[in-house]
């Protein structure tokens, strides 16, 4: 099949998962939850009160016409208003989207070749004392709190040291590099751990297949097979892990954000949560579904550039 029949195909499967995603988002927020104006107005409000909360929110308004609210704005990223703050929910995400990136895209990029290099050479080393000592370091890293990390990185590194900033951000490059090295330390310190335990056992379950021994037997080096036939072989579950995580990354890091003070998607959606903010919240569910399902097709289409054994159905 041609690949651009293909993505228009994958495309247009879009639509019914995106309606499916908009009826439980809708379902989630405006029939399980509680009712928002109680929440707001408190325990003591009145009859009278709650009911023009609704009117103002429009929570008043059939269900079906709120569900089709969600759905349109799953395509034209017109989100409307937030409760709180009365601004346009886009323009916040605008506004919140940059400085998440500077963060996320640095350190995940980084995080990302860090893990695929270290994997690669435990599996040339492996069964030796190398790679055991790798996997000890992941499993130690992955048992402490990523709180602890944040926690002494700002008391040691930046409050004691004086290395780095504490927190704050500063809008323009070059000037926000000083207030992101640290957290993007911290996540690349915060991935390494399960990031190089799954790209190990990508790397060792290809190095024990049949072609491996074959061009072993034809005297090829363990470099070569290594890098040239091991790692090309393995990147289908590499792709896979990597681009579905990308999505993720438009909302940058709850805690980091928070605690580092970077005025993100990861800050914005927290104050959303802590005022109940559902407009945002729905904003930010809905953008998490569309990237993700739409990264999803990137995914399947990137496995026929890297694999030609795969077929486009």
């Amino acid at each position: 099949m041609n690949i651009y029949a293909y993505i228009v195909r994958r495309l247009l499967y879009v639509i019914p998962i995106l309606l499916g995603v908009c009826a439980i988002i809708f379902i989630l927020f405006n029939v399980v939850s509680p009712d928002p104006t109680l929440i707001m107005l408190g325990k003591h409000a009145s009859v009278e009160q709650m009911e023009s909360l609704r009117r103002e929110l429009g929570l008043d308004r059939p269900y079906y016409v709120q569900y089709l609210d969600i759905v349109k704005s799953a395509f034209t990223f017109d989100f409307g208003r937030s409760w709180s703050t009365k601004q346009e929910i886009s323009s916040m995400i605008a506004n919140g989207a940059v400085p998440s990136l500077t963060l996320t895209l640095p350190a995940f990029f980084l995080a990302t070749l860090v893990s695929i290099s270290i994997s690669l050479l435990v599996a040339f080393f492996r069964g030796k004392f190398f790679d055991k000592f790798i996997v000890f370091v992941c499993v130690a890293f992955m048992s402490i709190s990523s709180l602890a990390y944040i926690i002494f990185g700002q008391w040691f590194f930046a409050y004691k040291l004086g290395w780095f900033e504490i927190s704050g951000y500063e809008h323009g490059f070059p000037y926000f590099i000083p207030y992101v090295i640290l957290p993007i330390i911290i996540w690349i310190i915060l991935s390494v751990g399960p990031d190089v335990r799954f790209y190990r056992t990508v790397m060792l379950d290809e190095v024990y297949q049949d072609y491996v021994r074959t061009a072993k037997s034809k005297g090829l080096s363990d470099k070569i097979i290594l890098f040239k036939h091991v790692l090309k072989n393995a990147m289908i579950p590499i792709i896979t892990y990597v681009v579905i995580q990308i999505p993720f990354l438009i909302l940058g890091t709850l805690l980091l954000e928070s605690f580092f003070s970077i005025p993100g998607l990861g800050s914005m959606t927290l104050n959303a949560v802590n005022s109940l903010d559902f407009p945002v919240i729905k904003a930010v569910t809905v953008l998490s579904a569309v990237a993700y399902i739409i990264f999803s097709v990137i995914t399947d289409v990137l496995y026929t550039i890297v694999d030609p054994r795969v077929r486009l159905n």
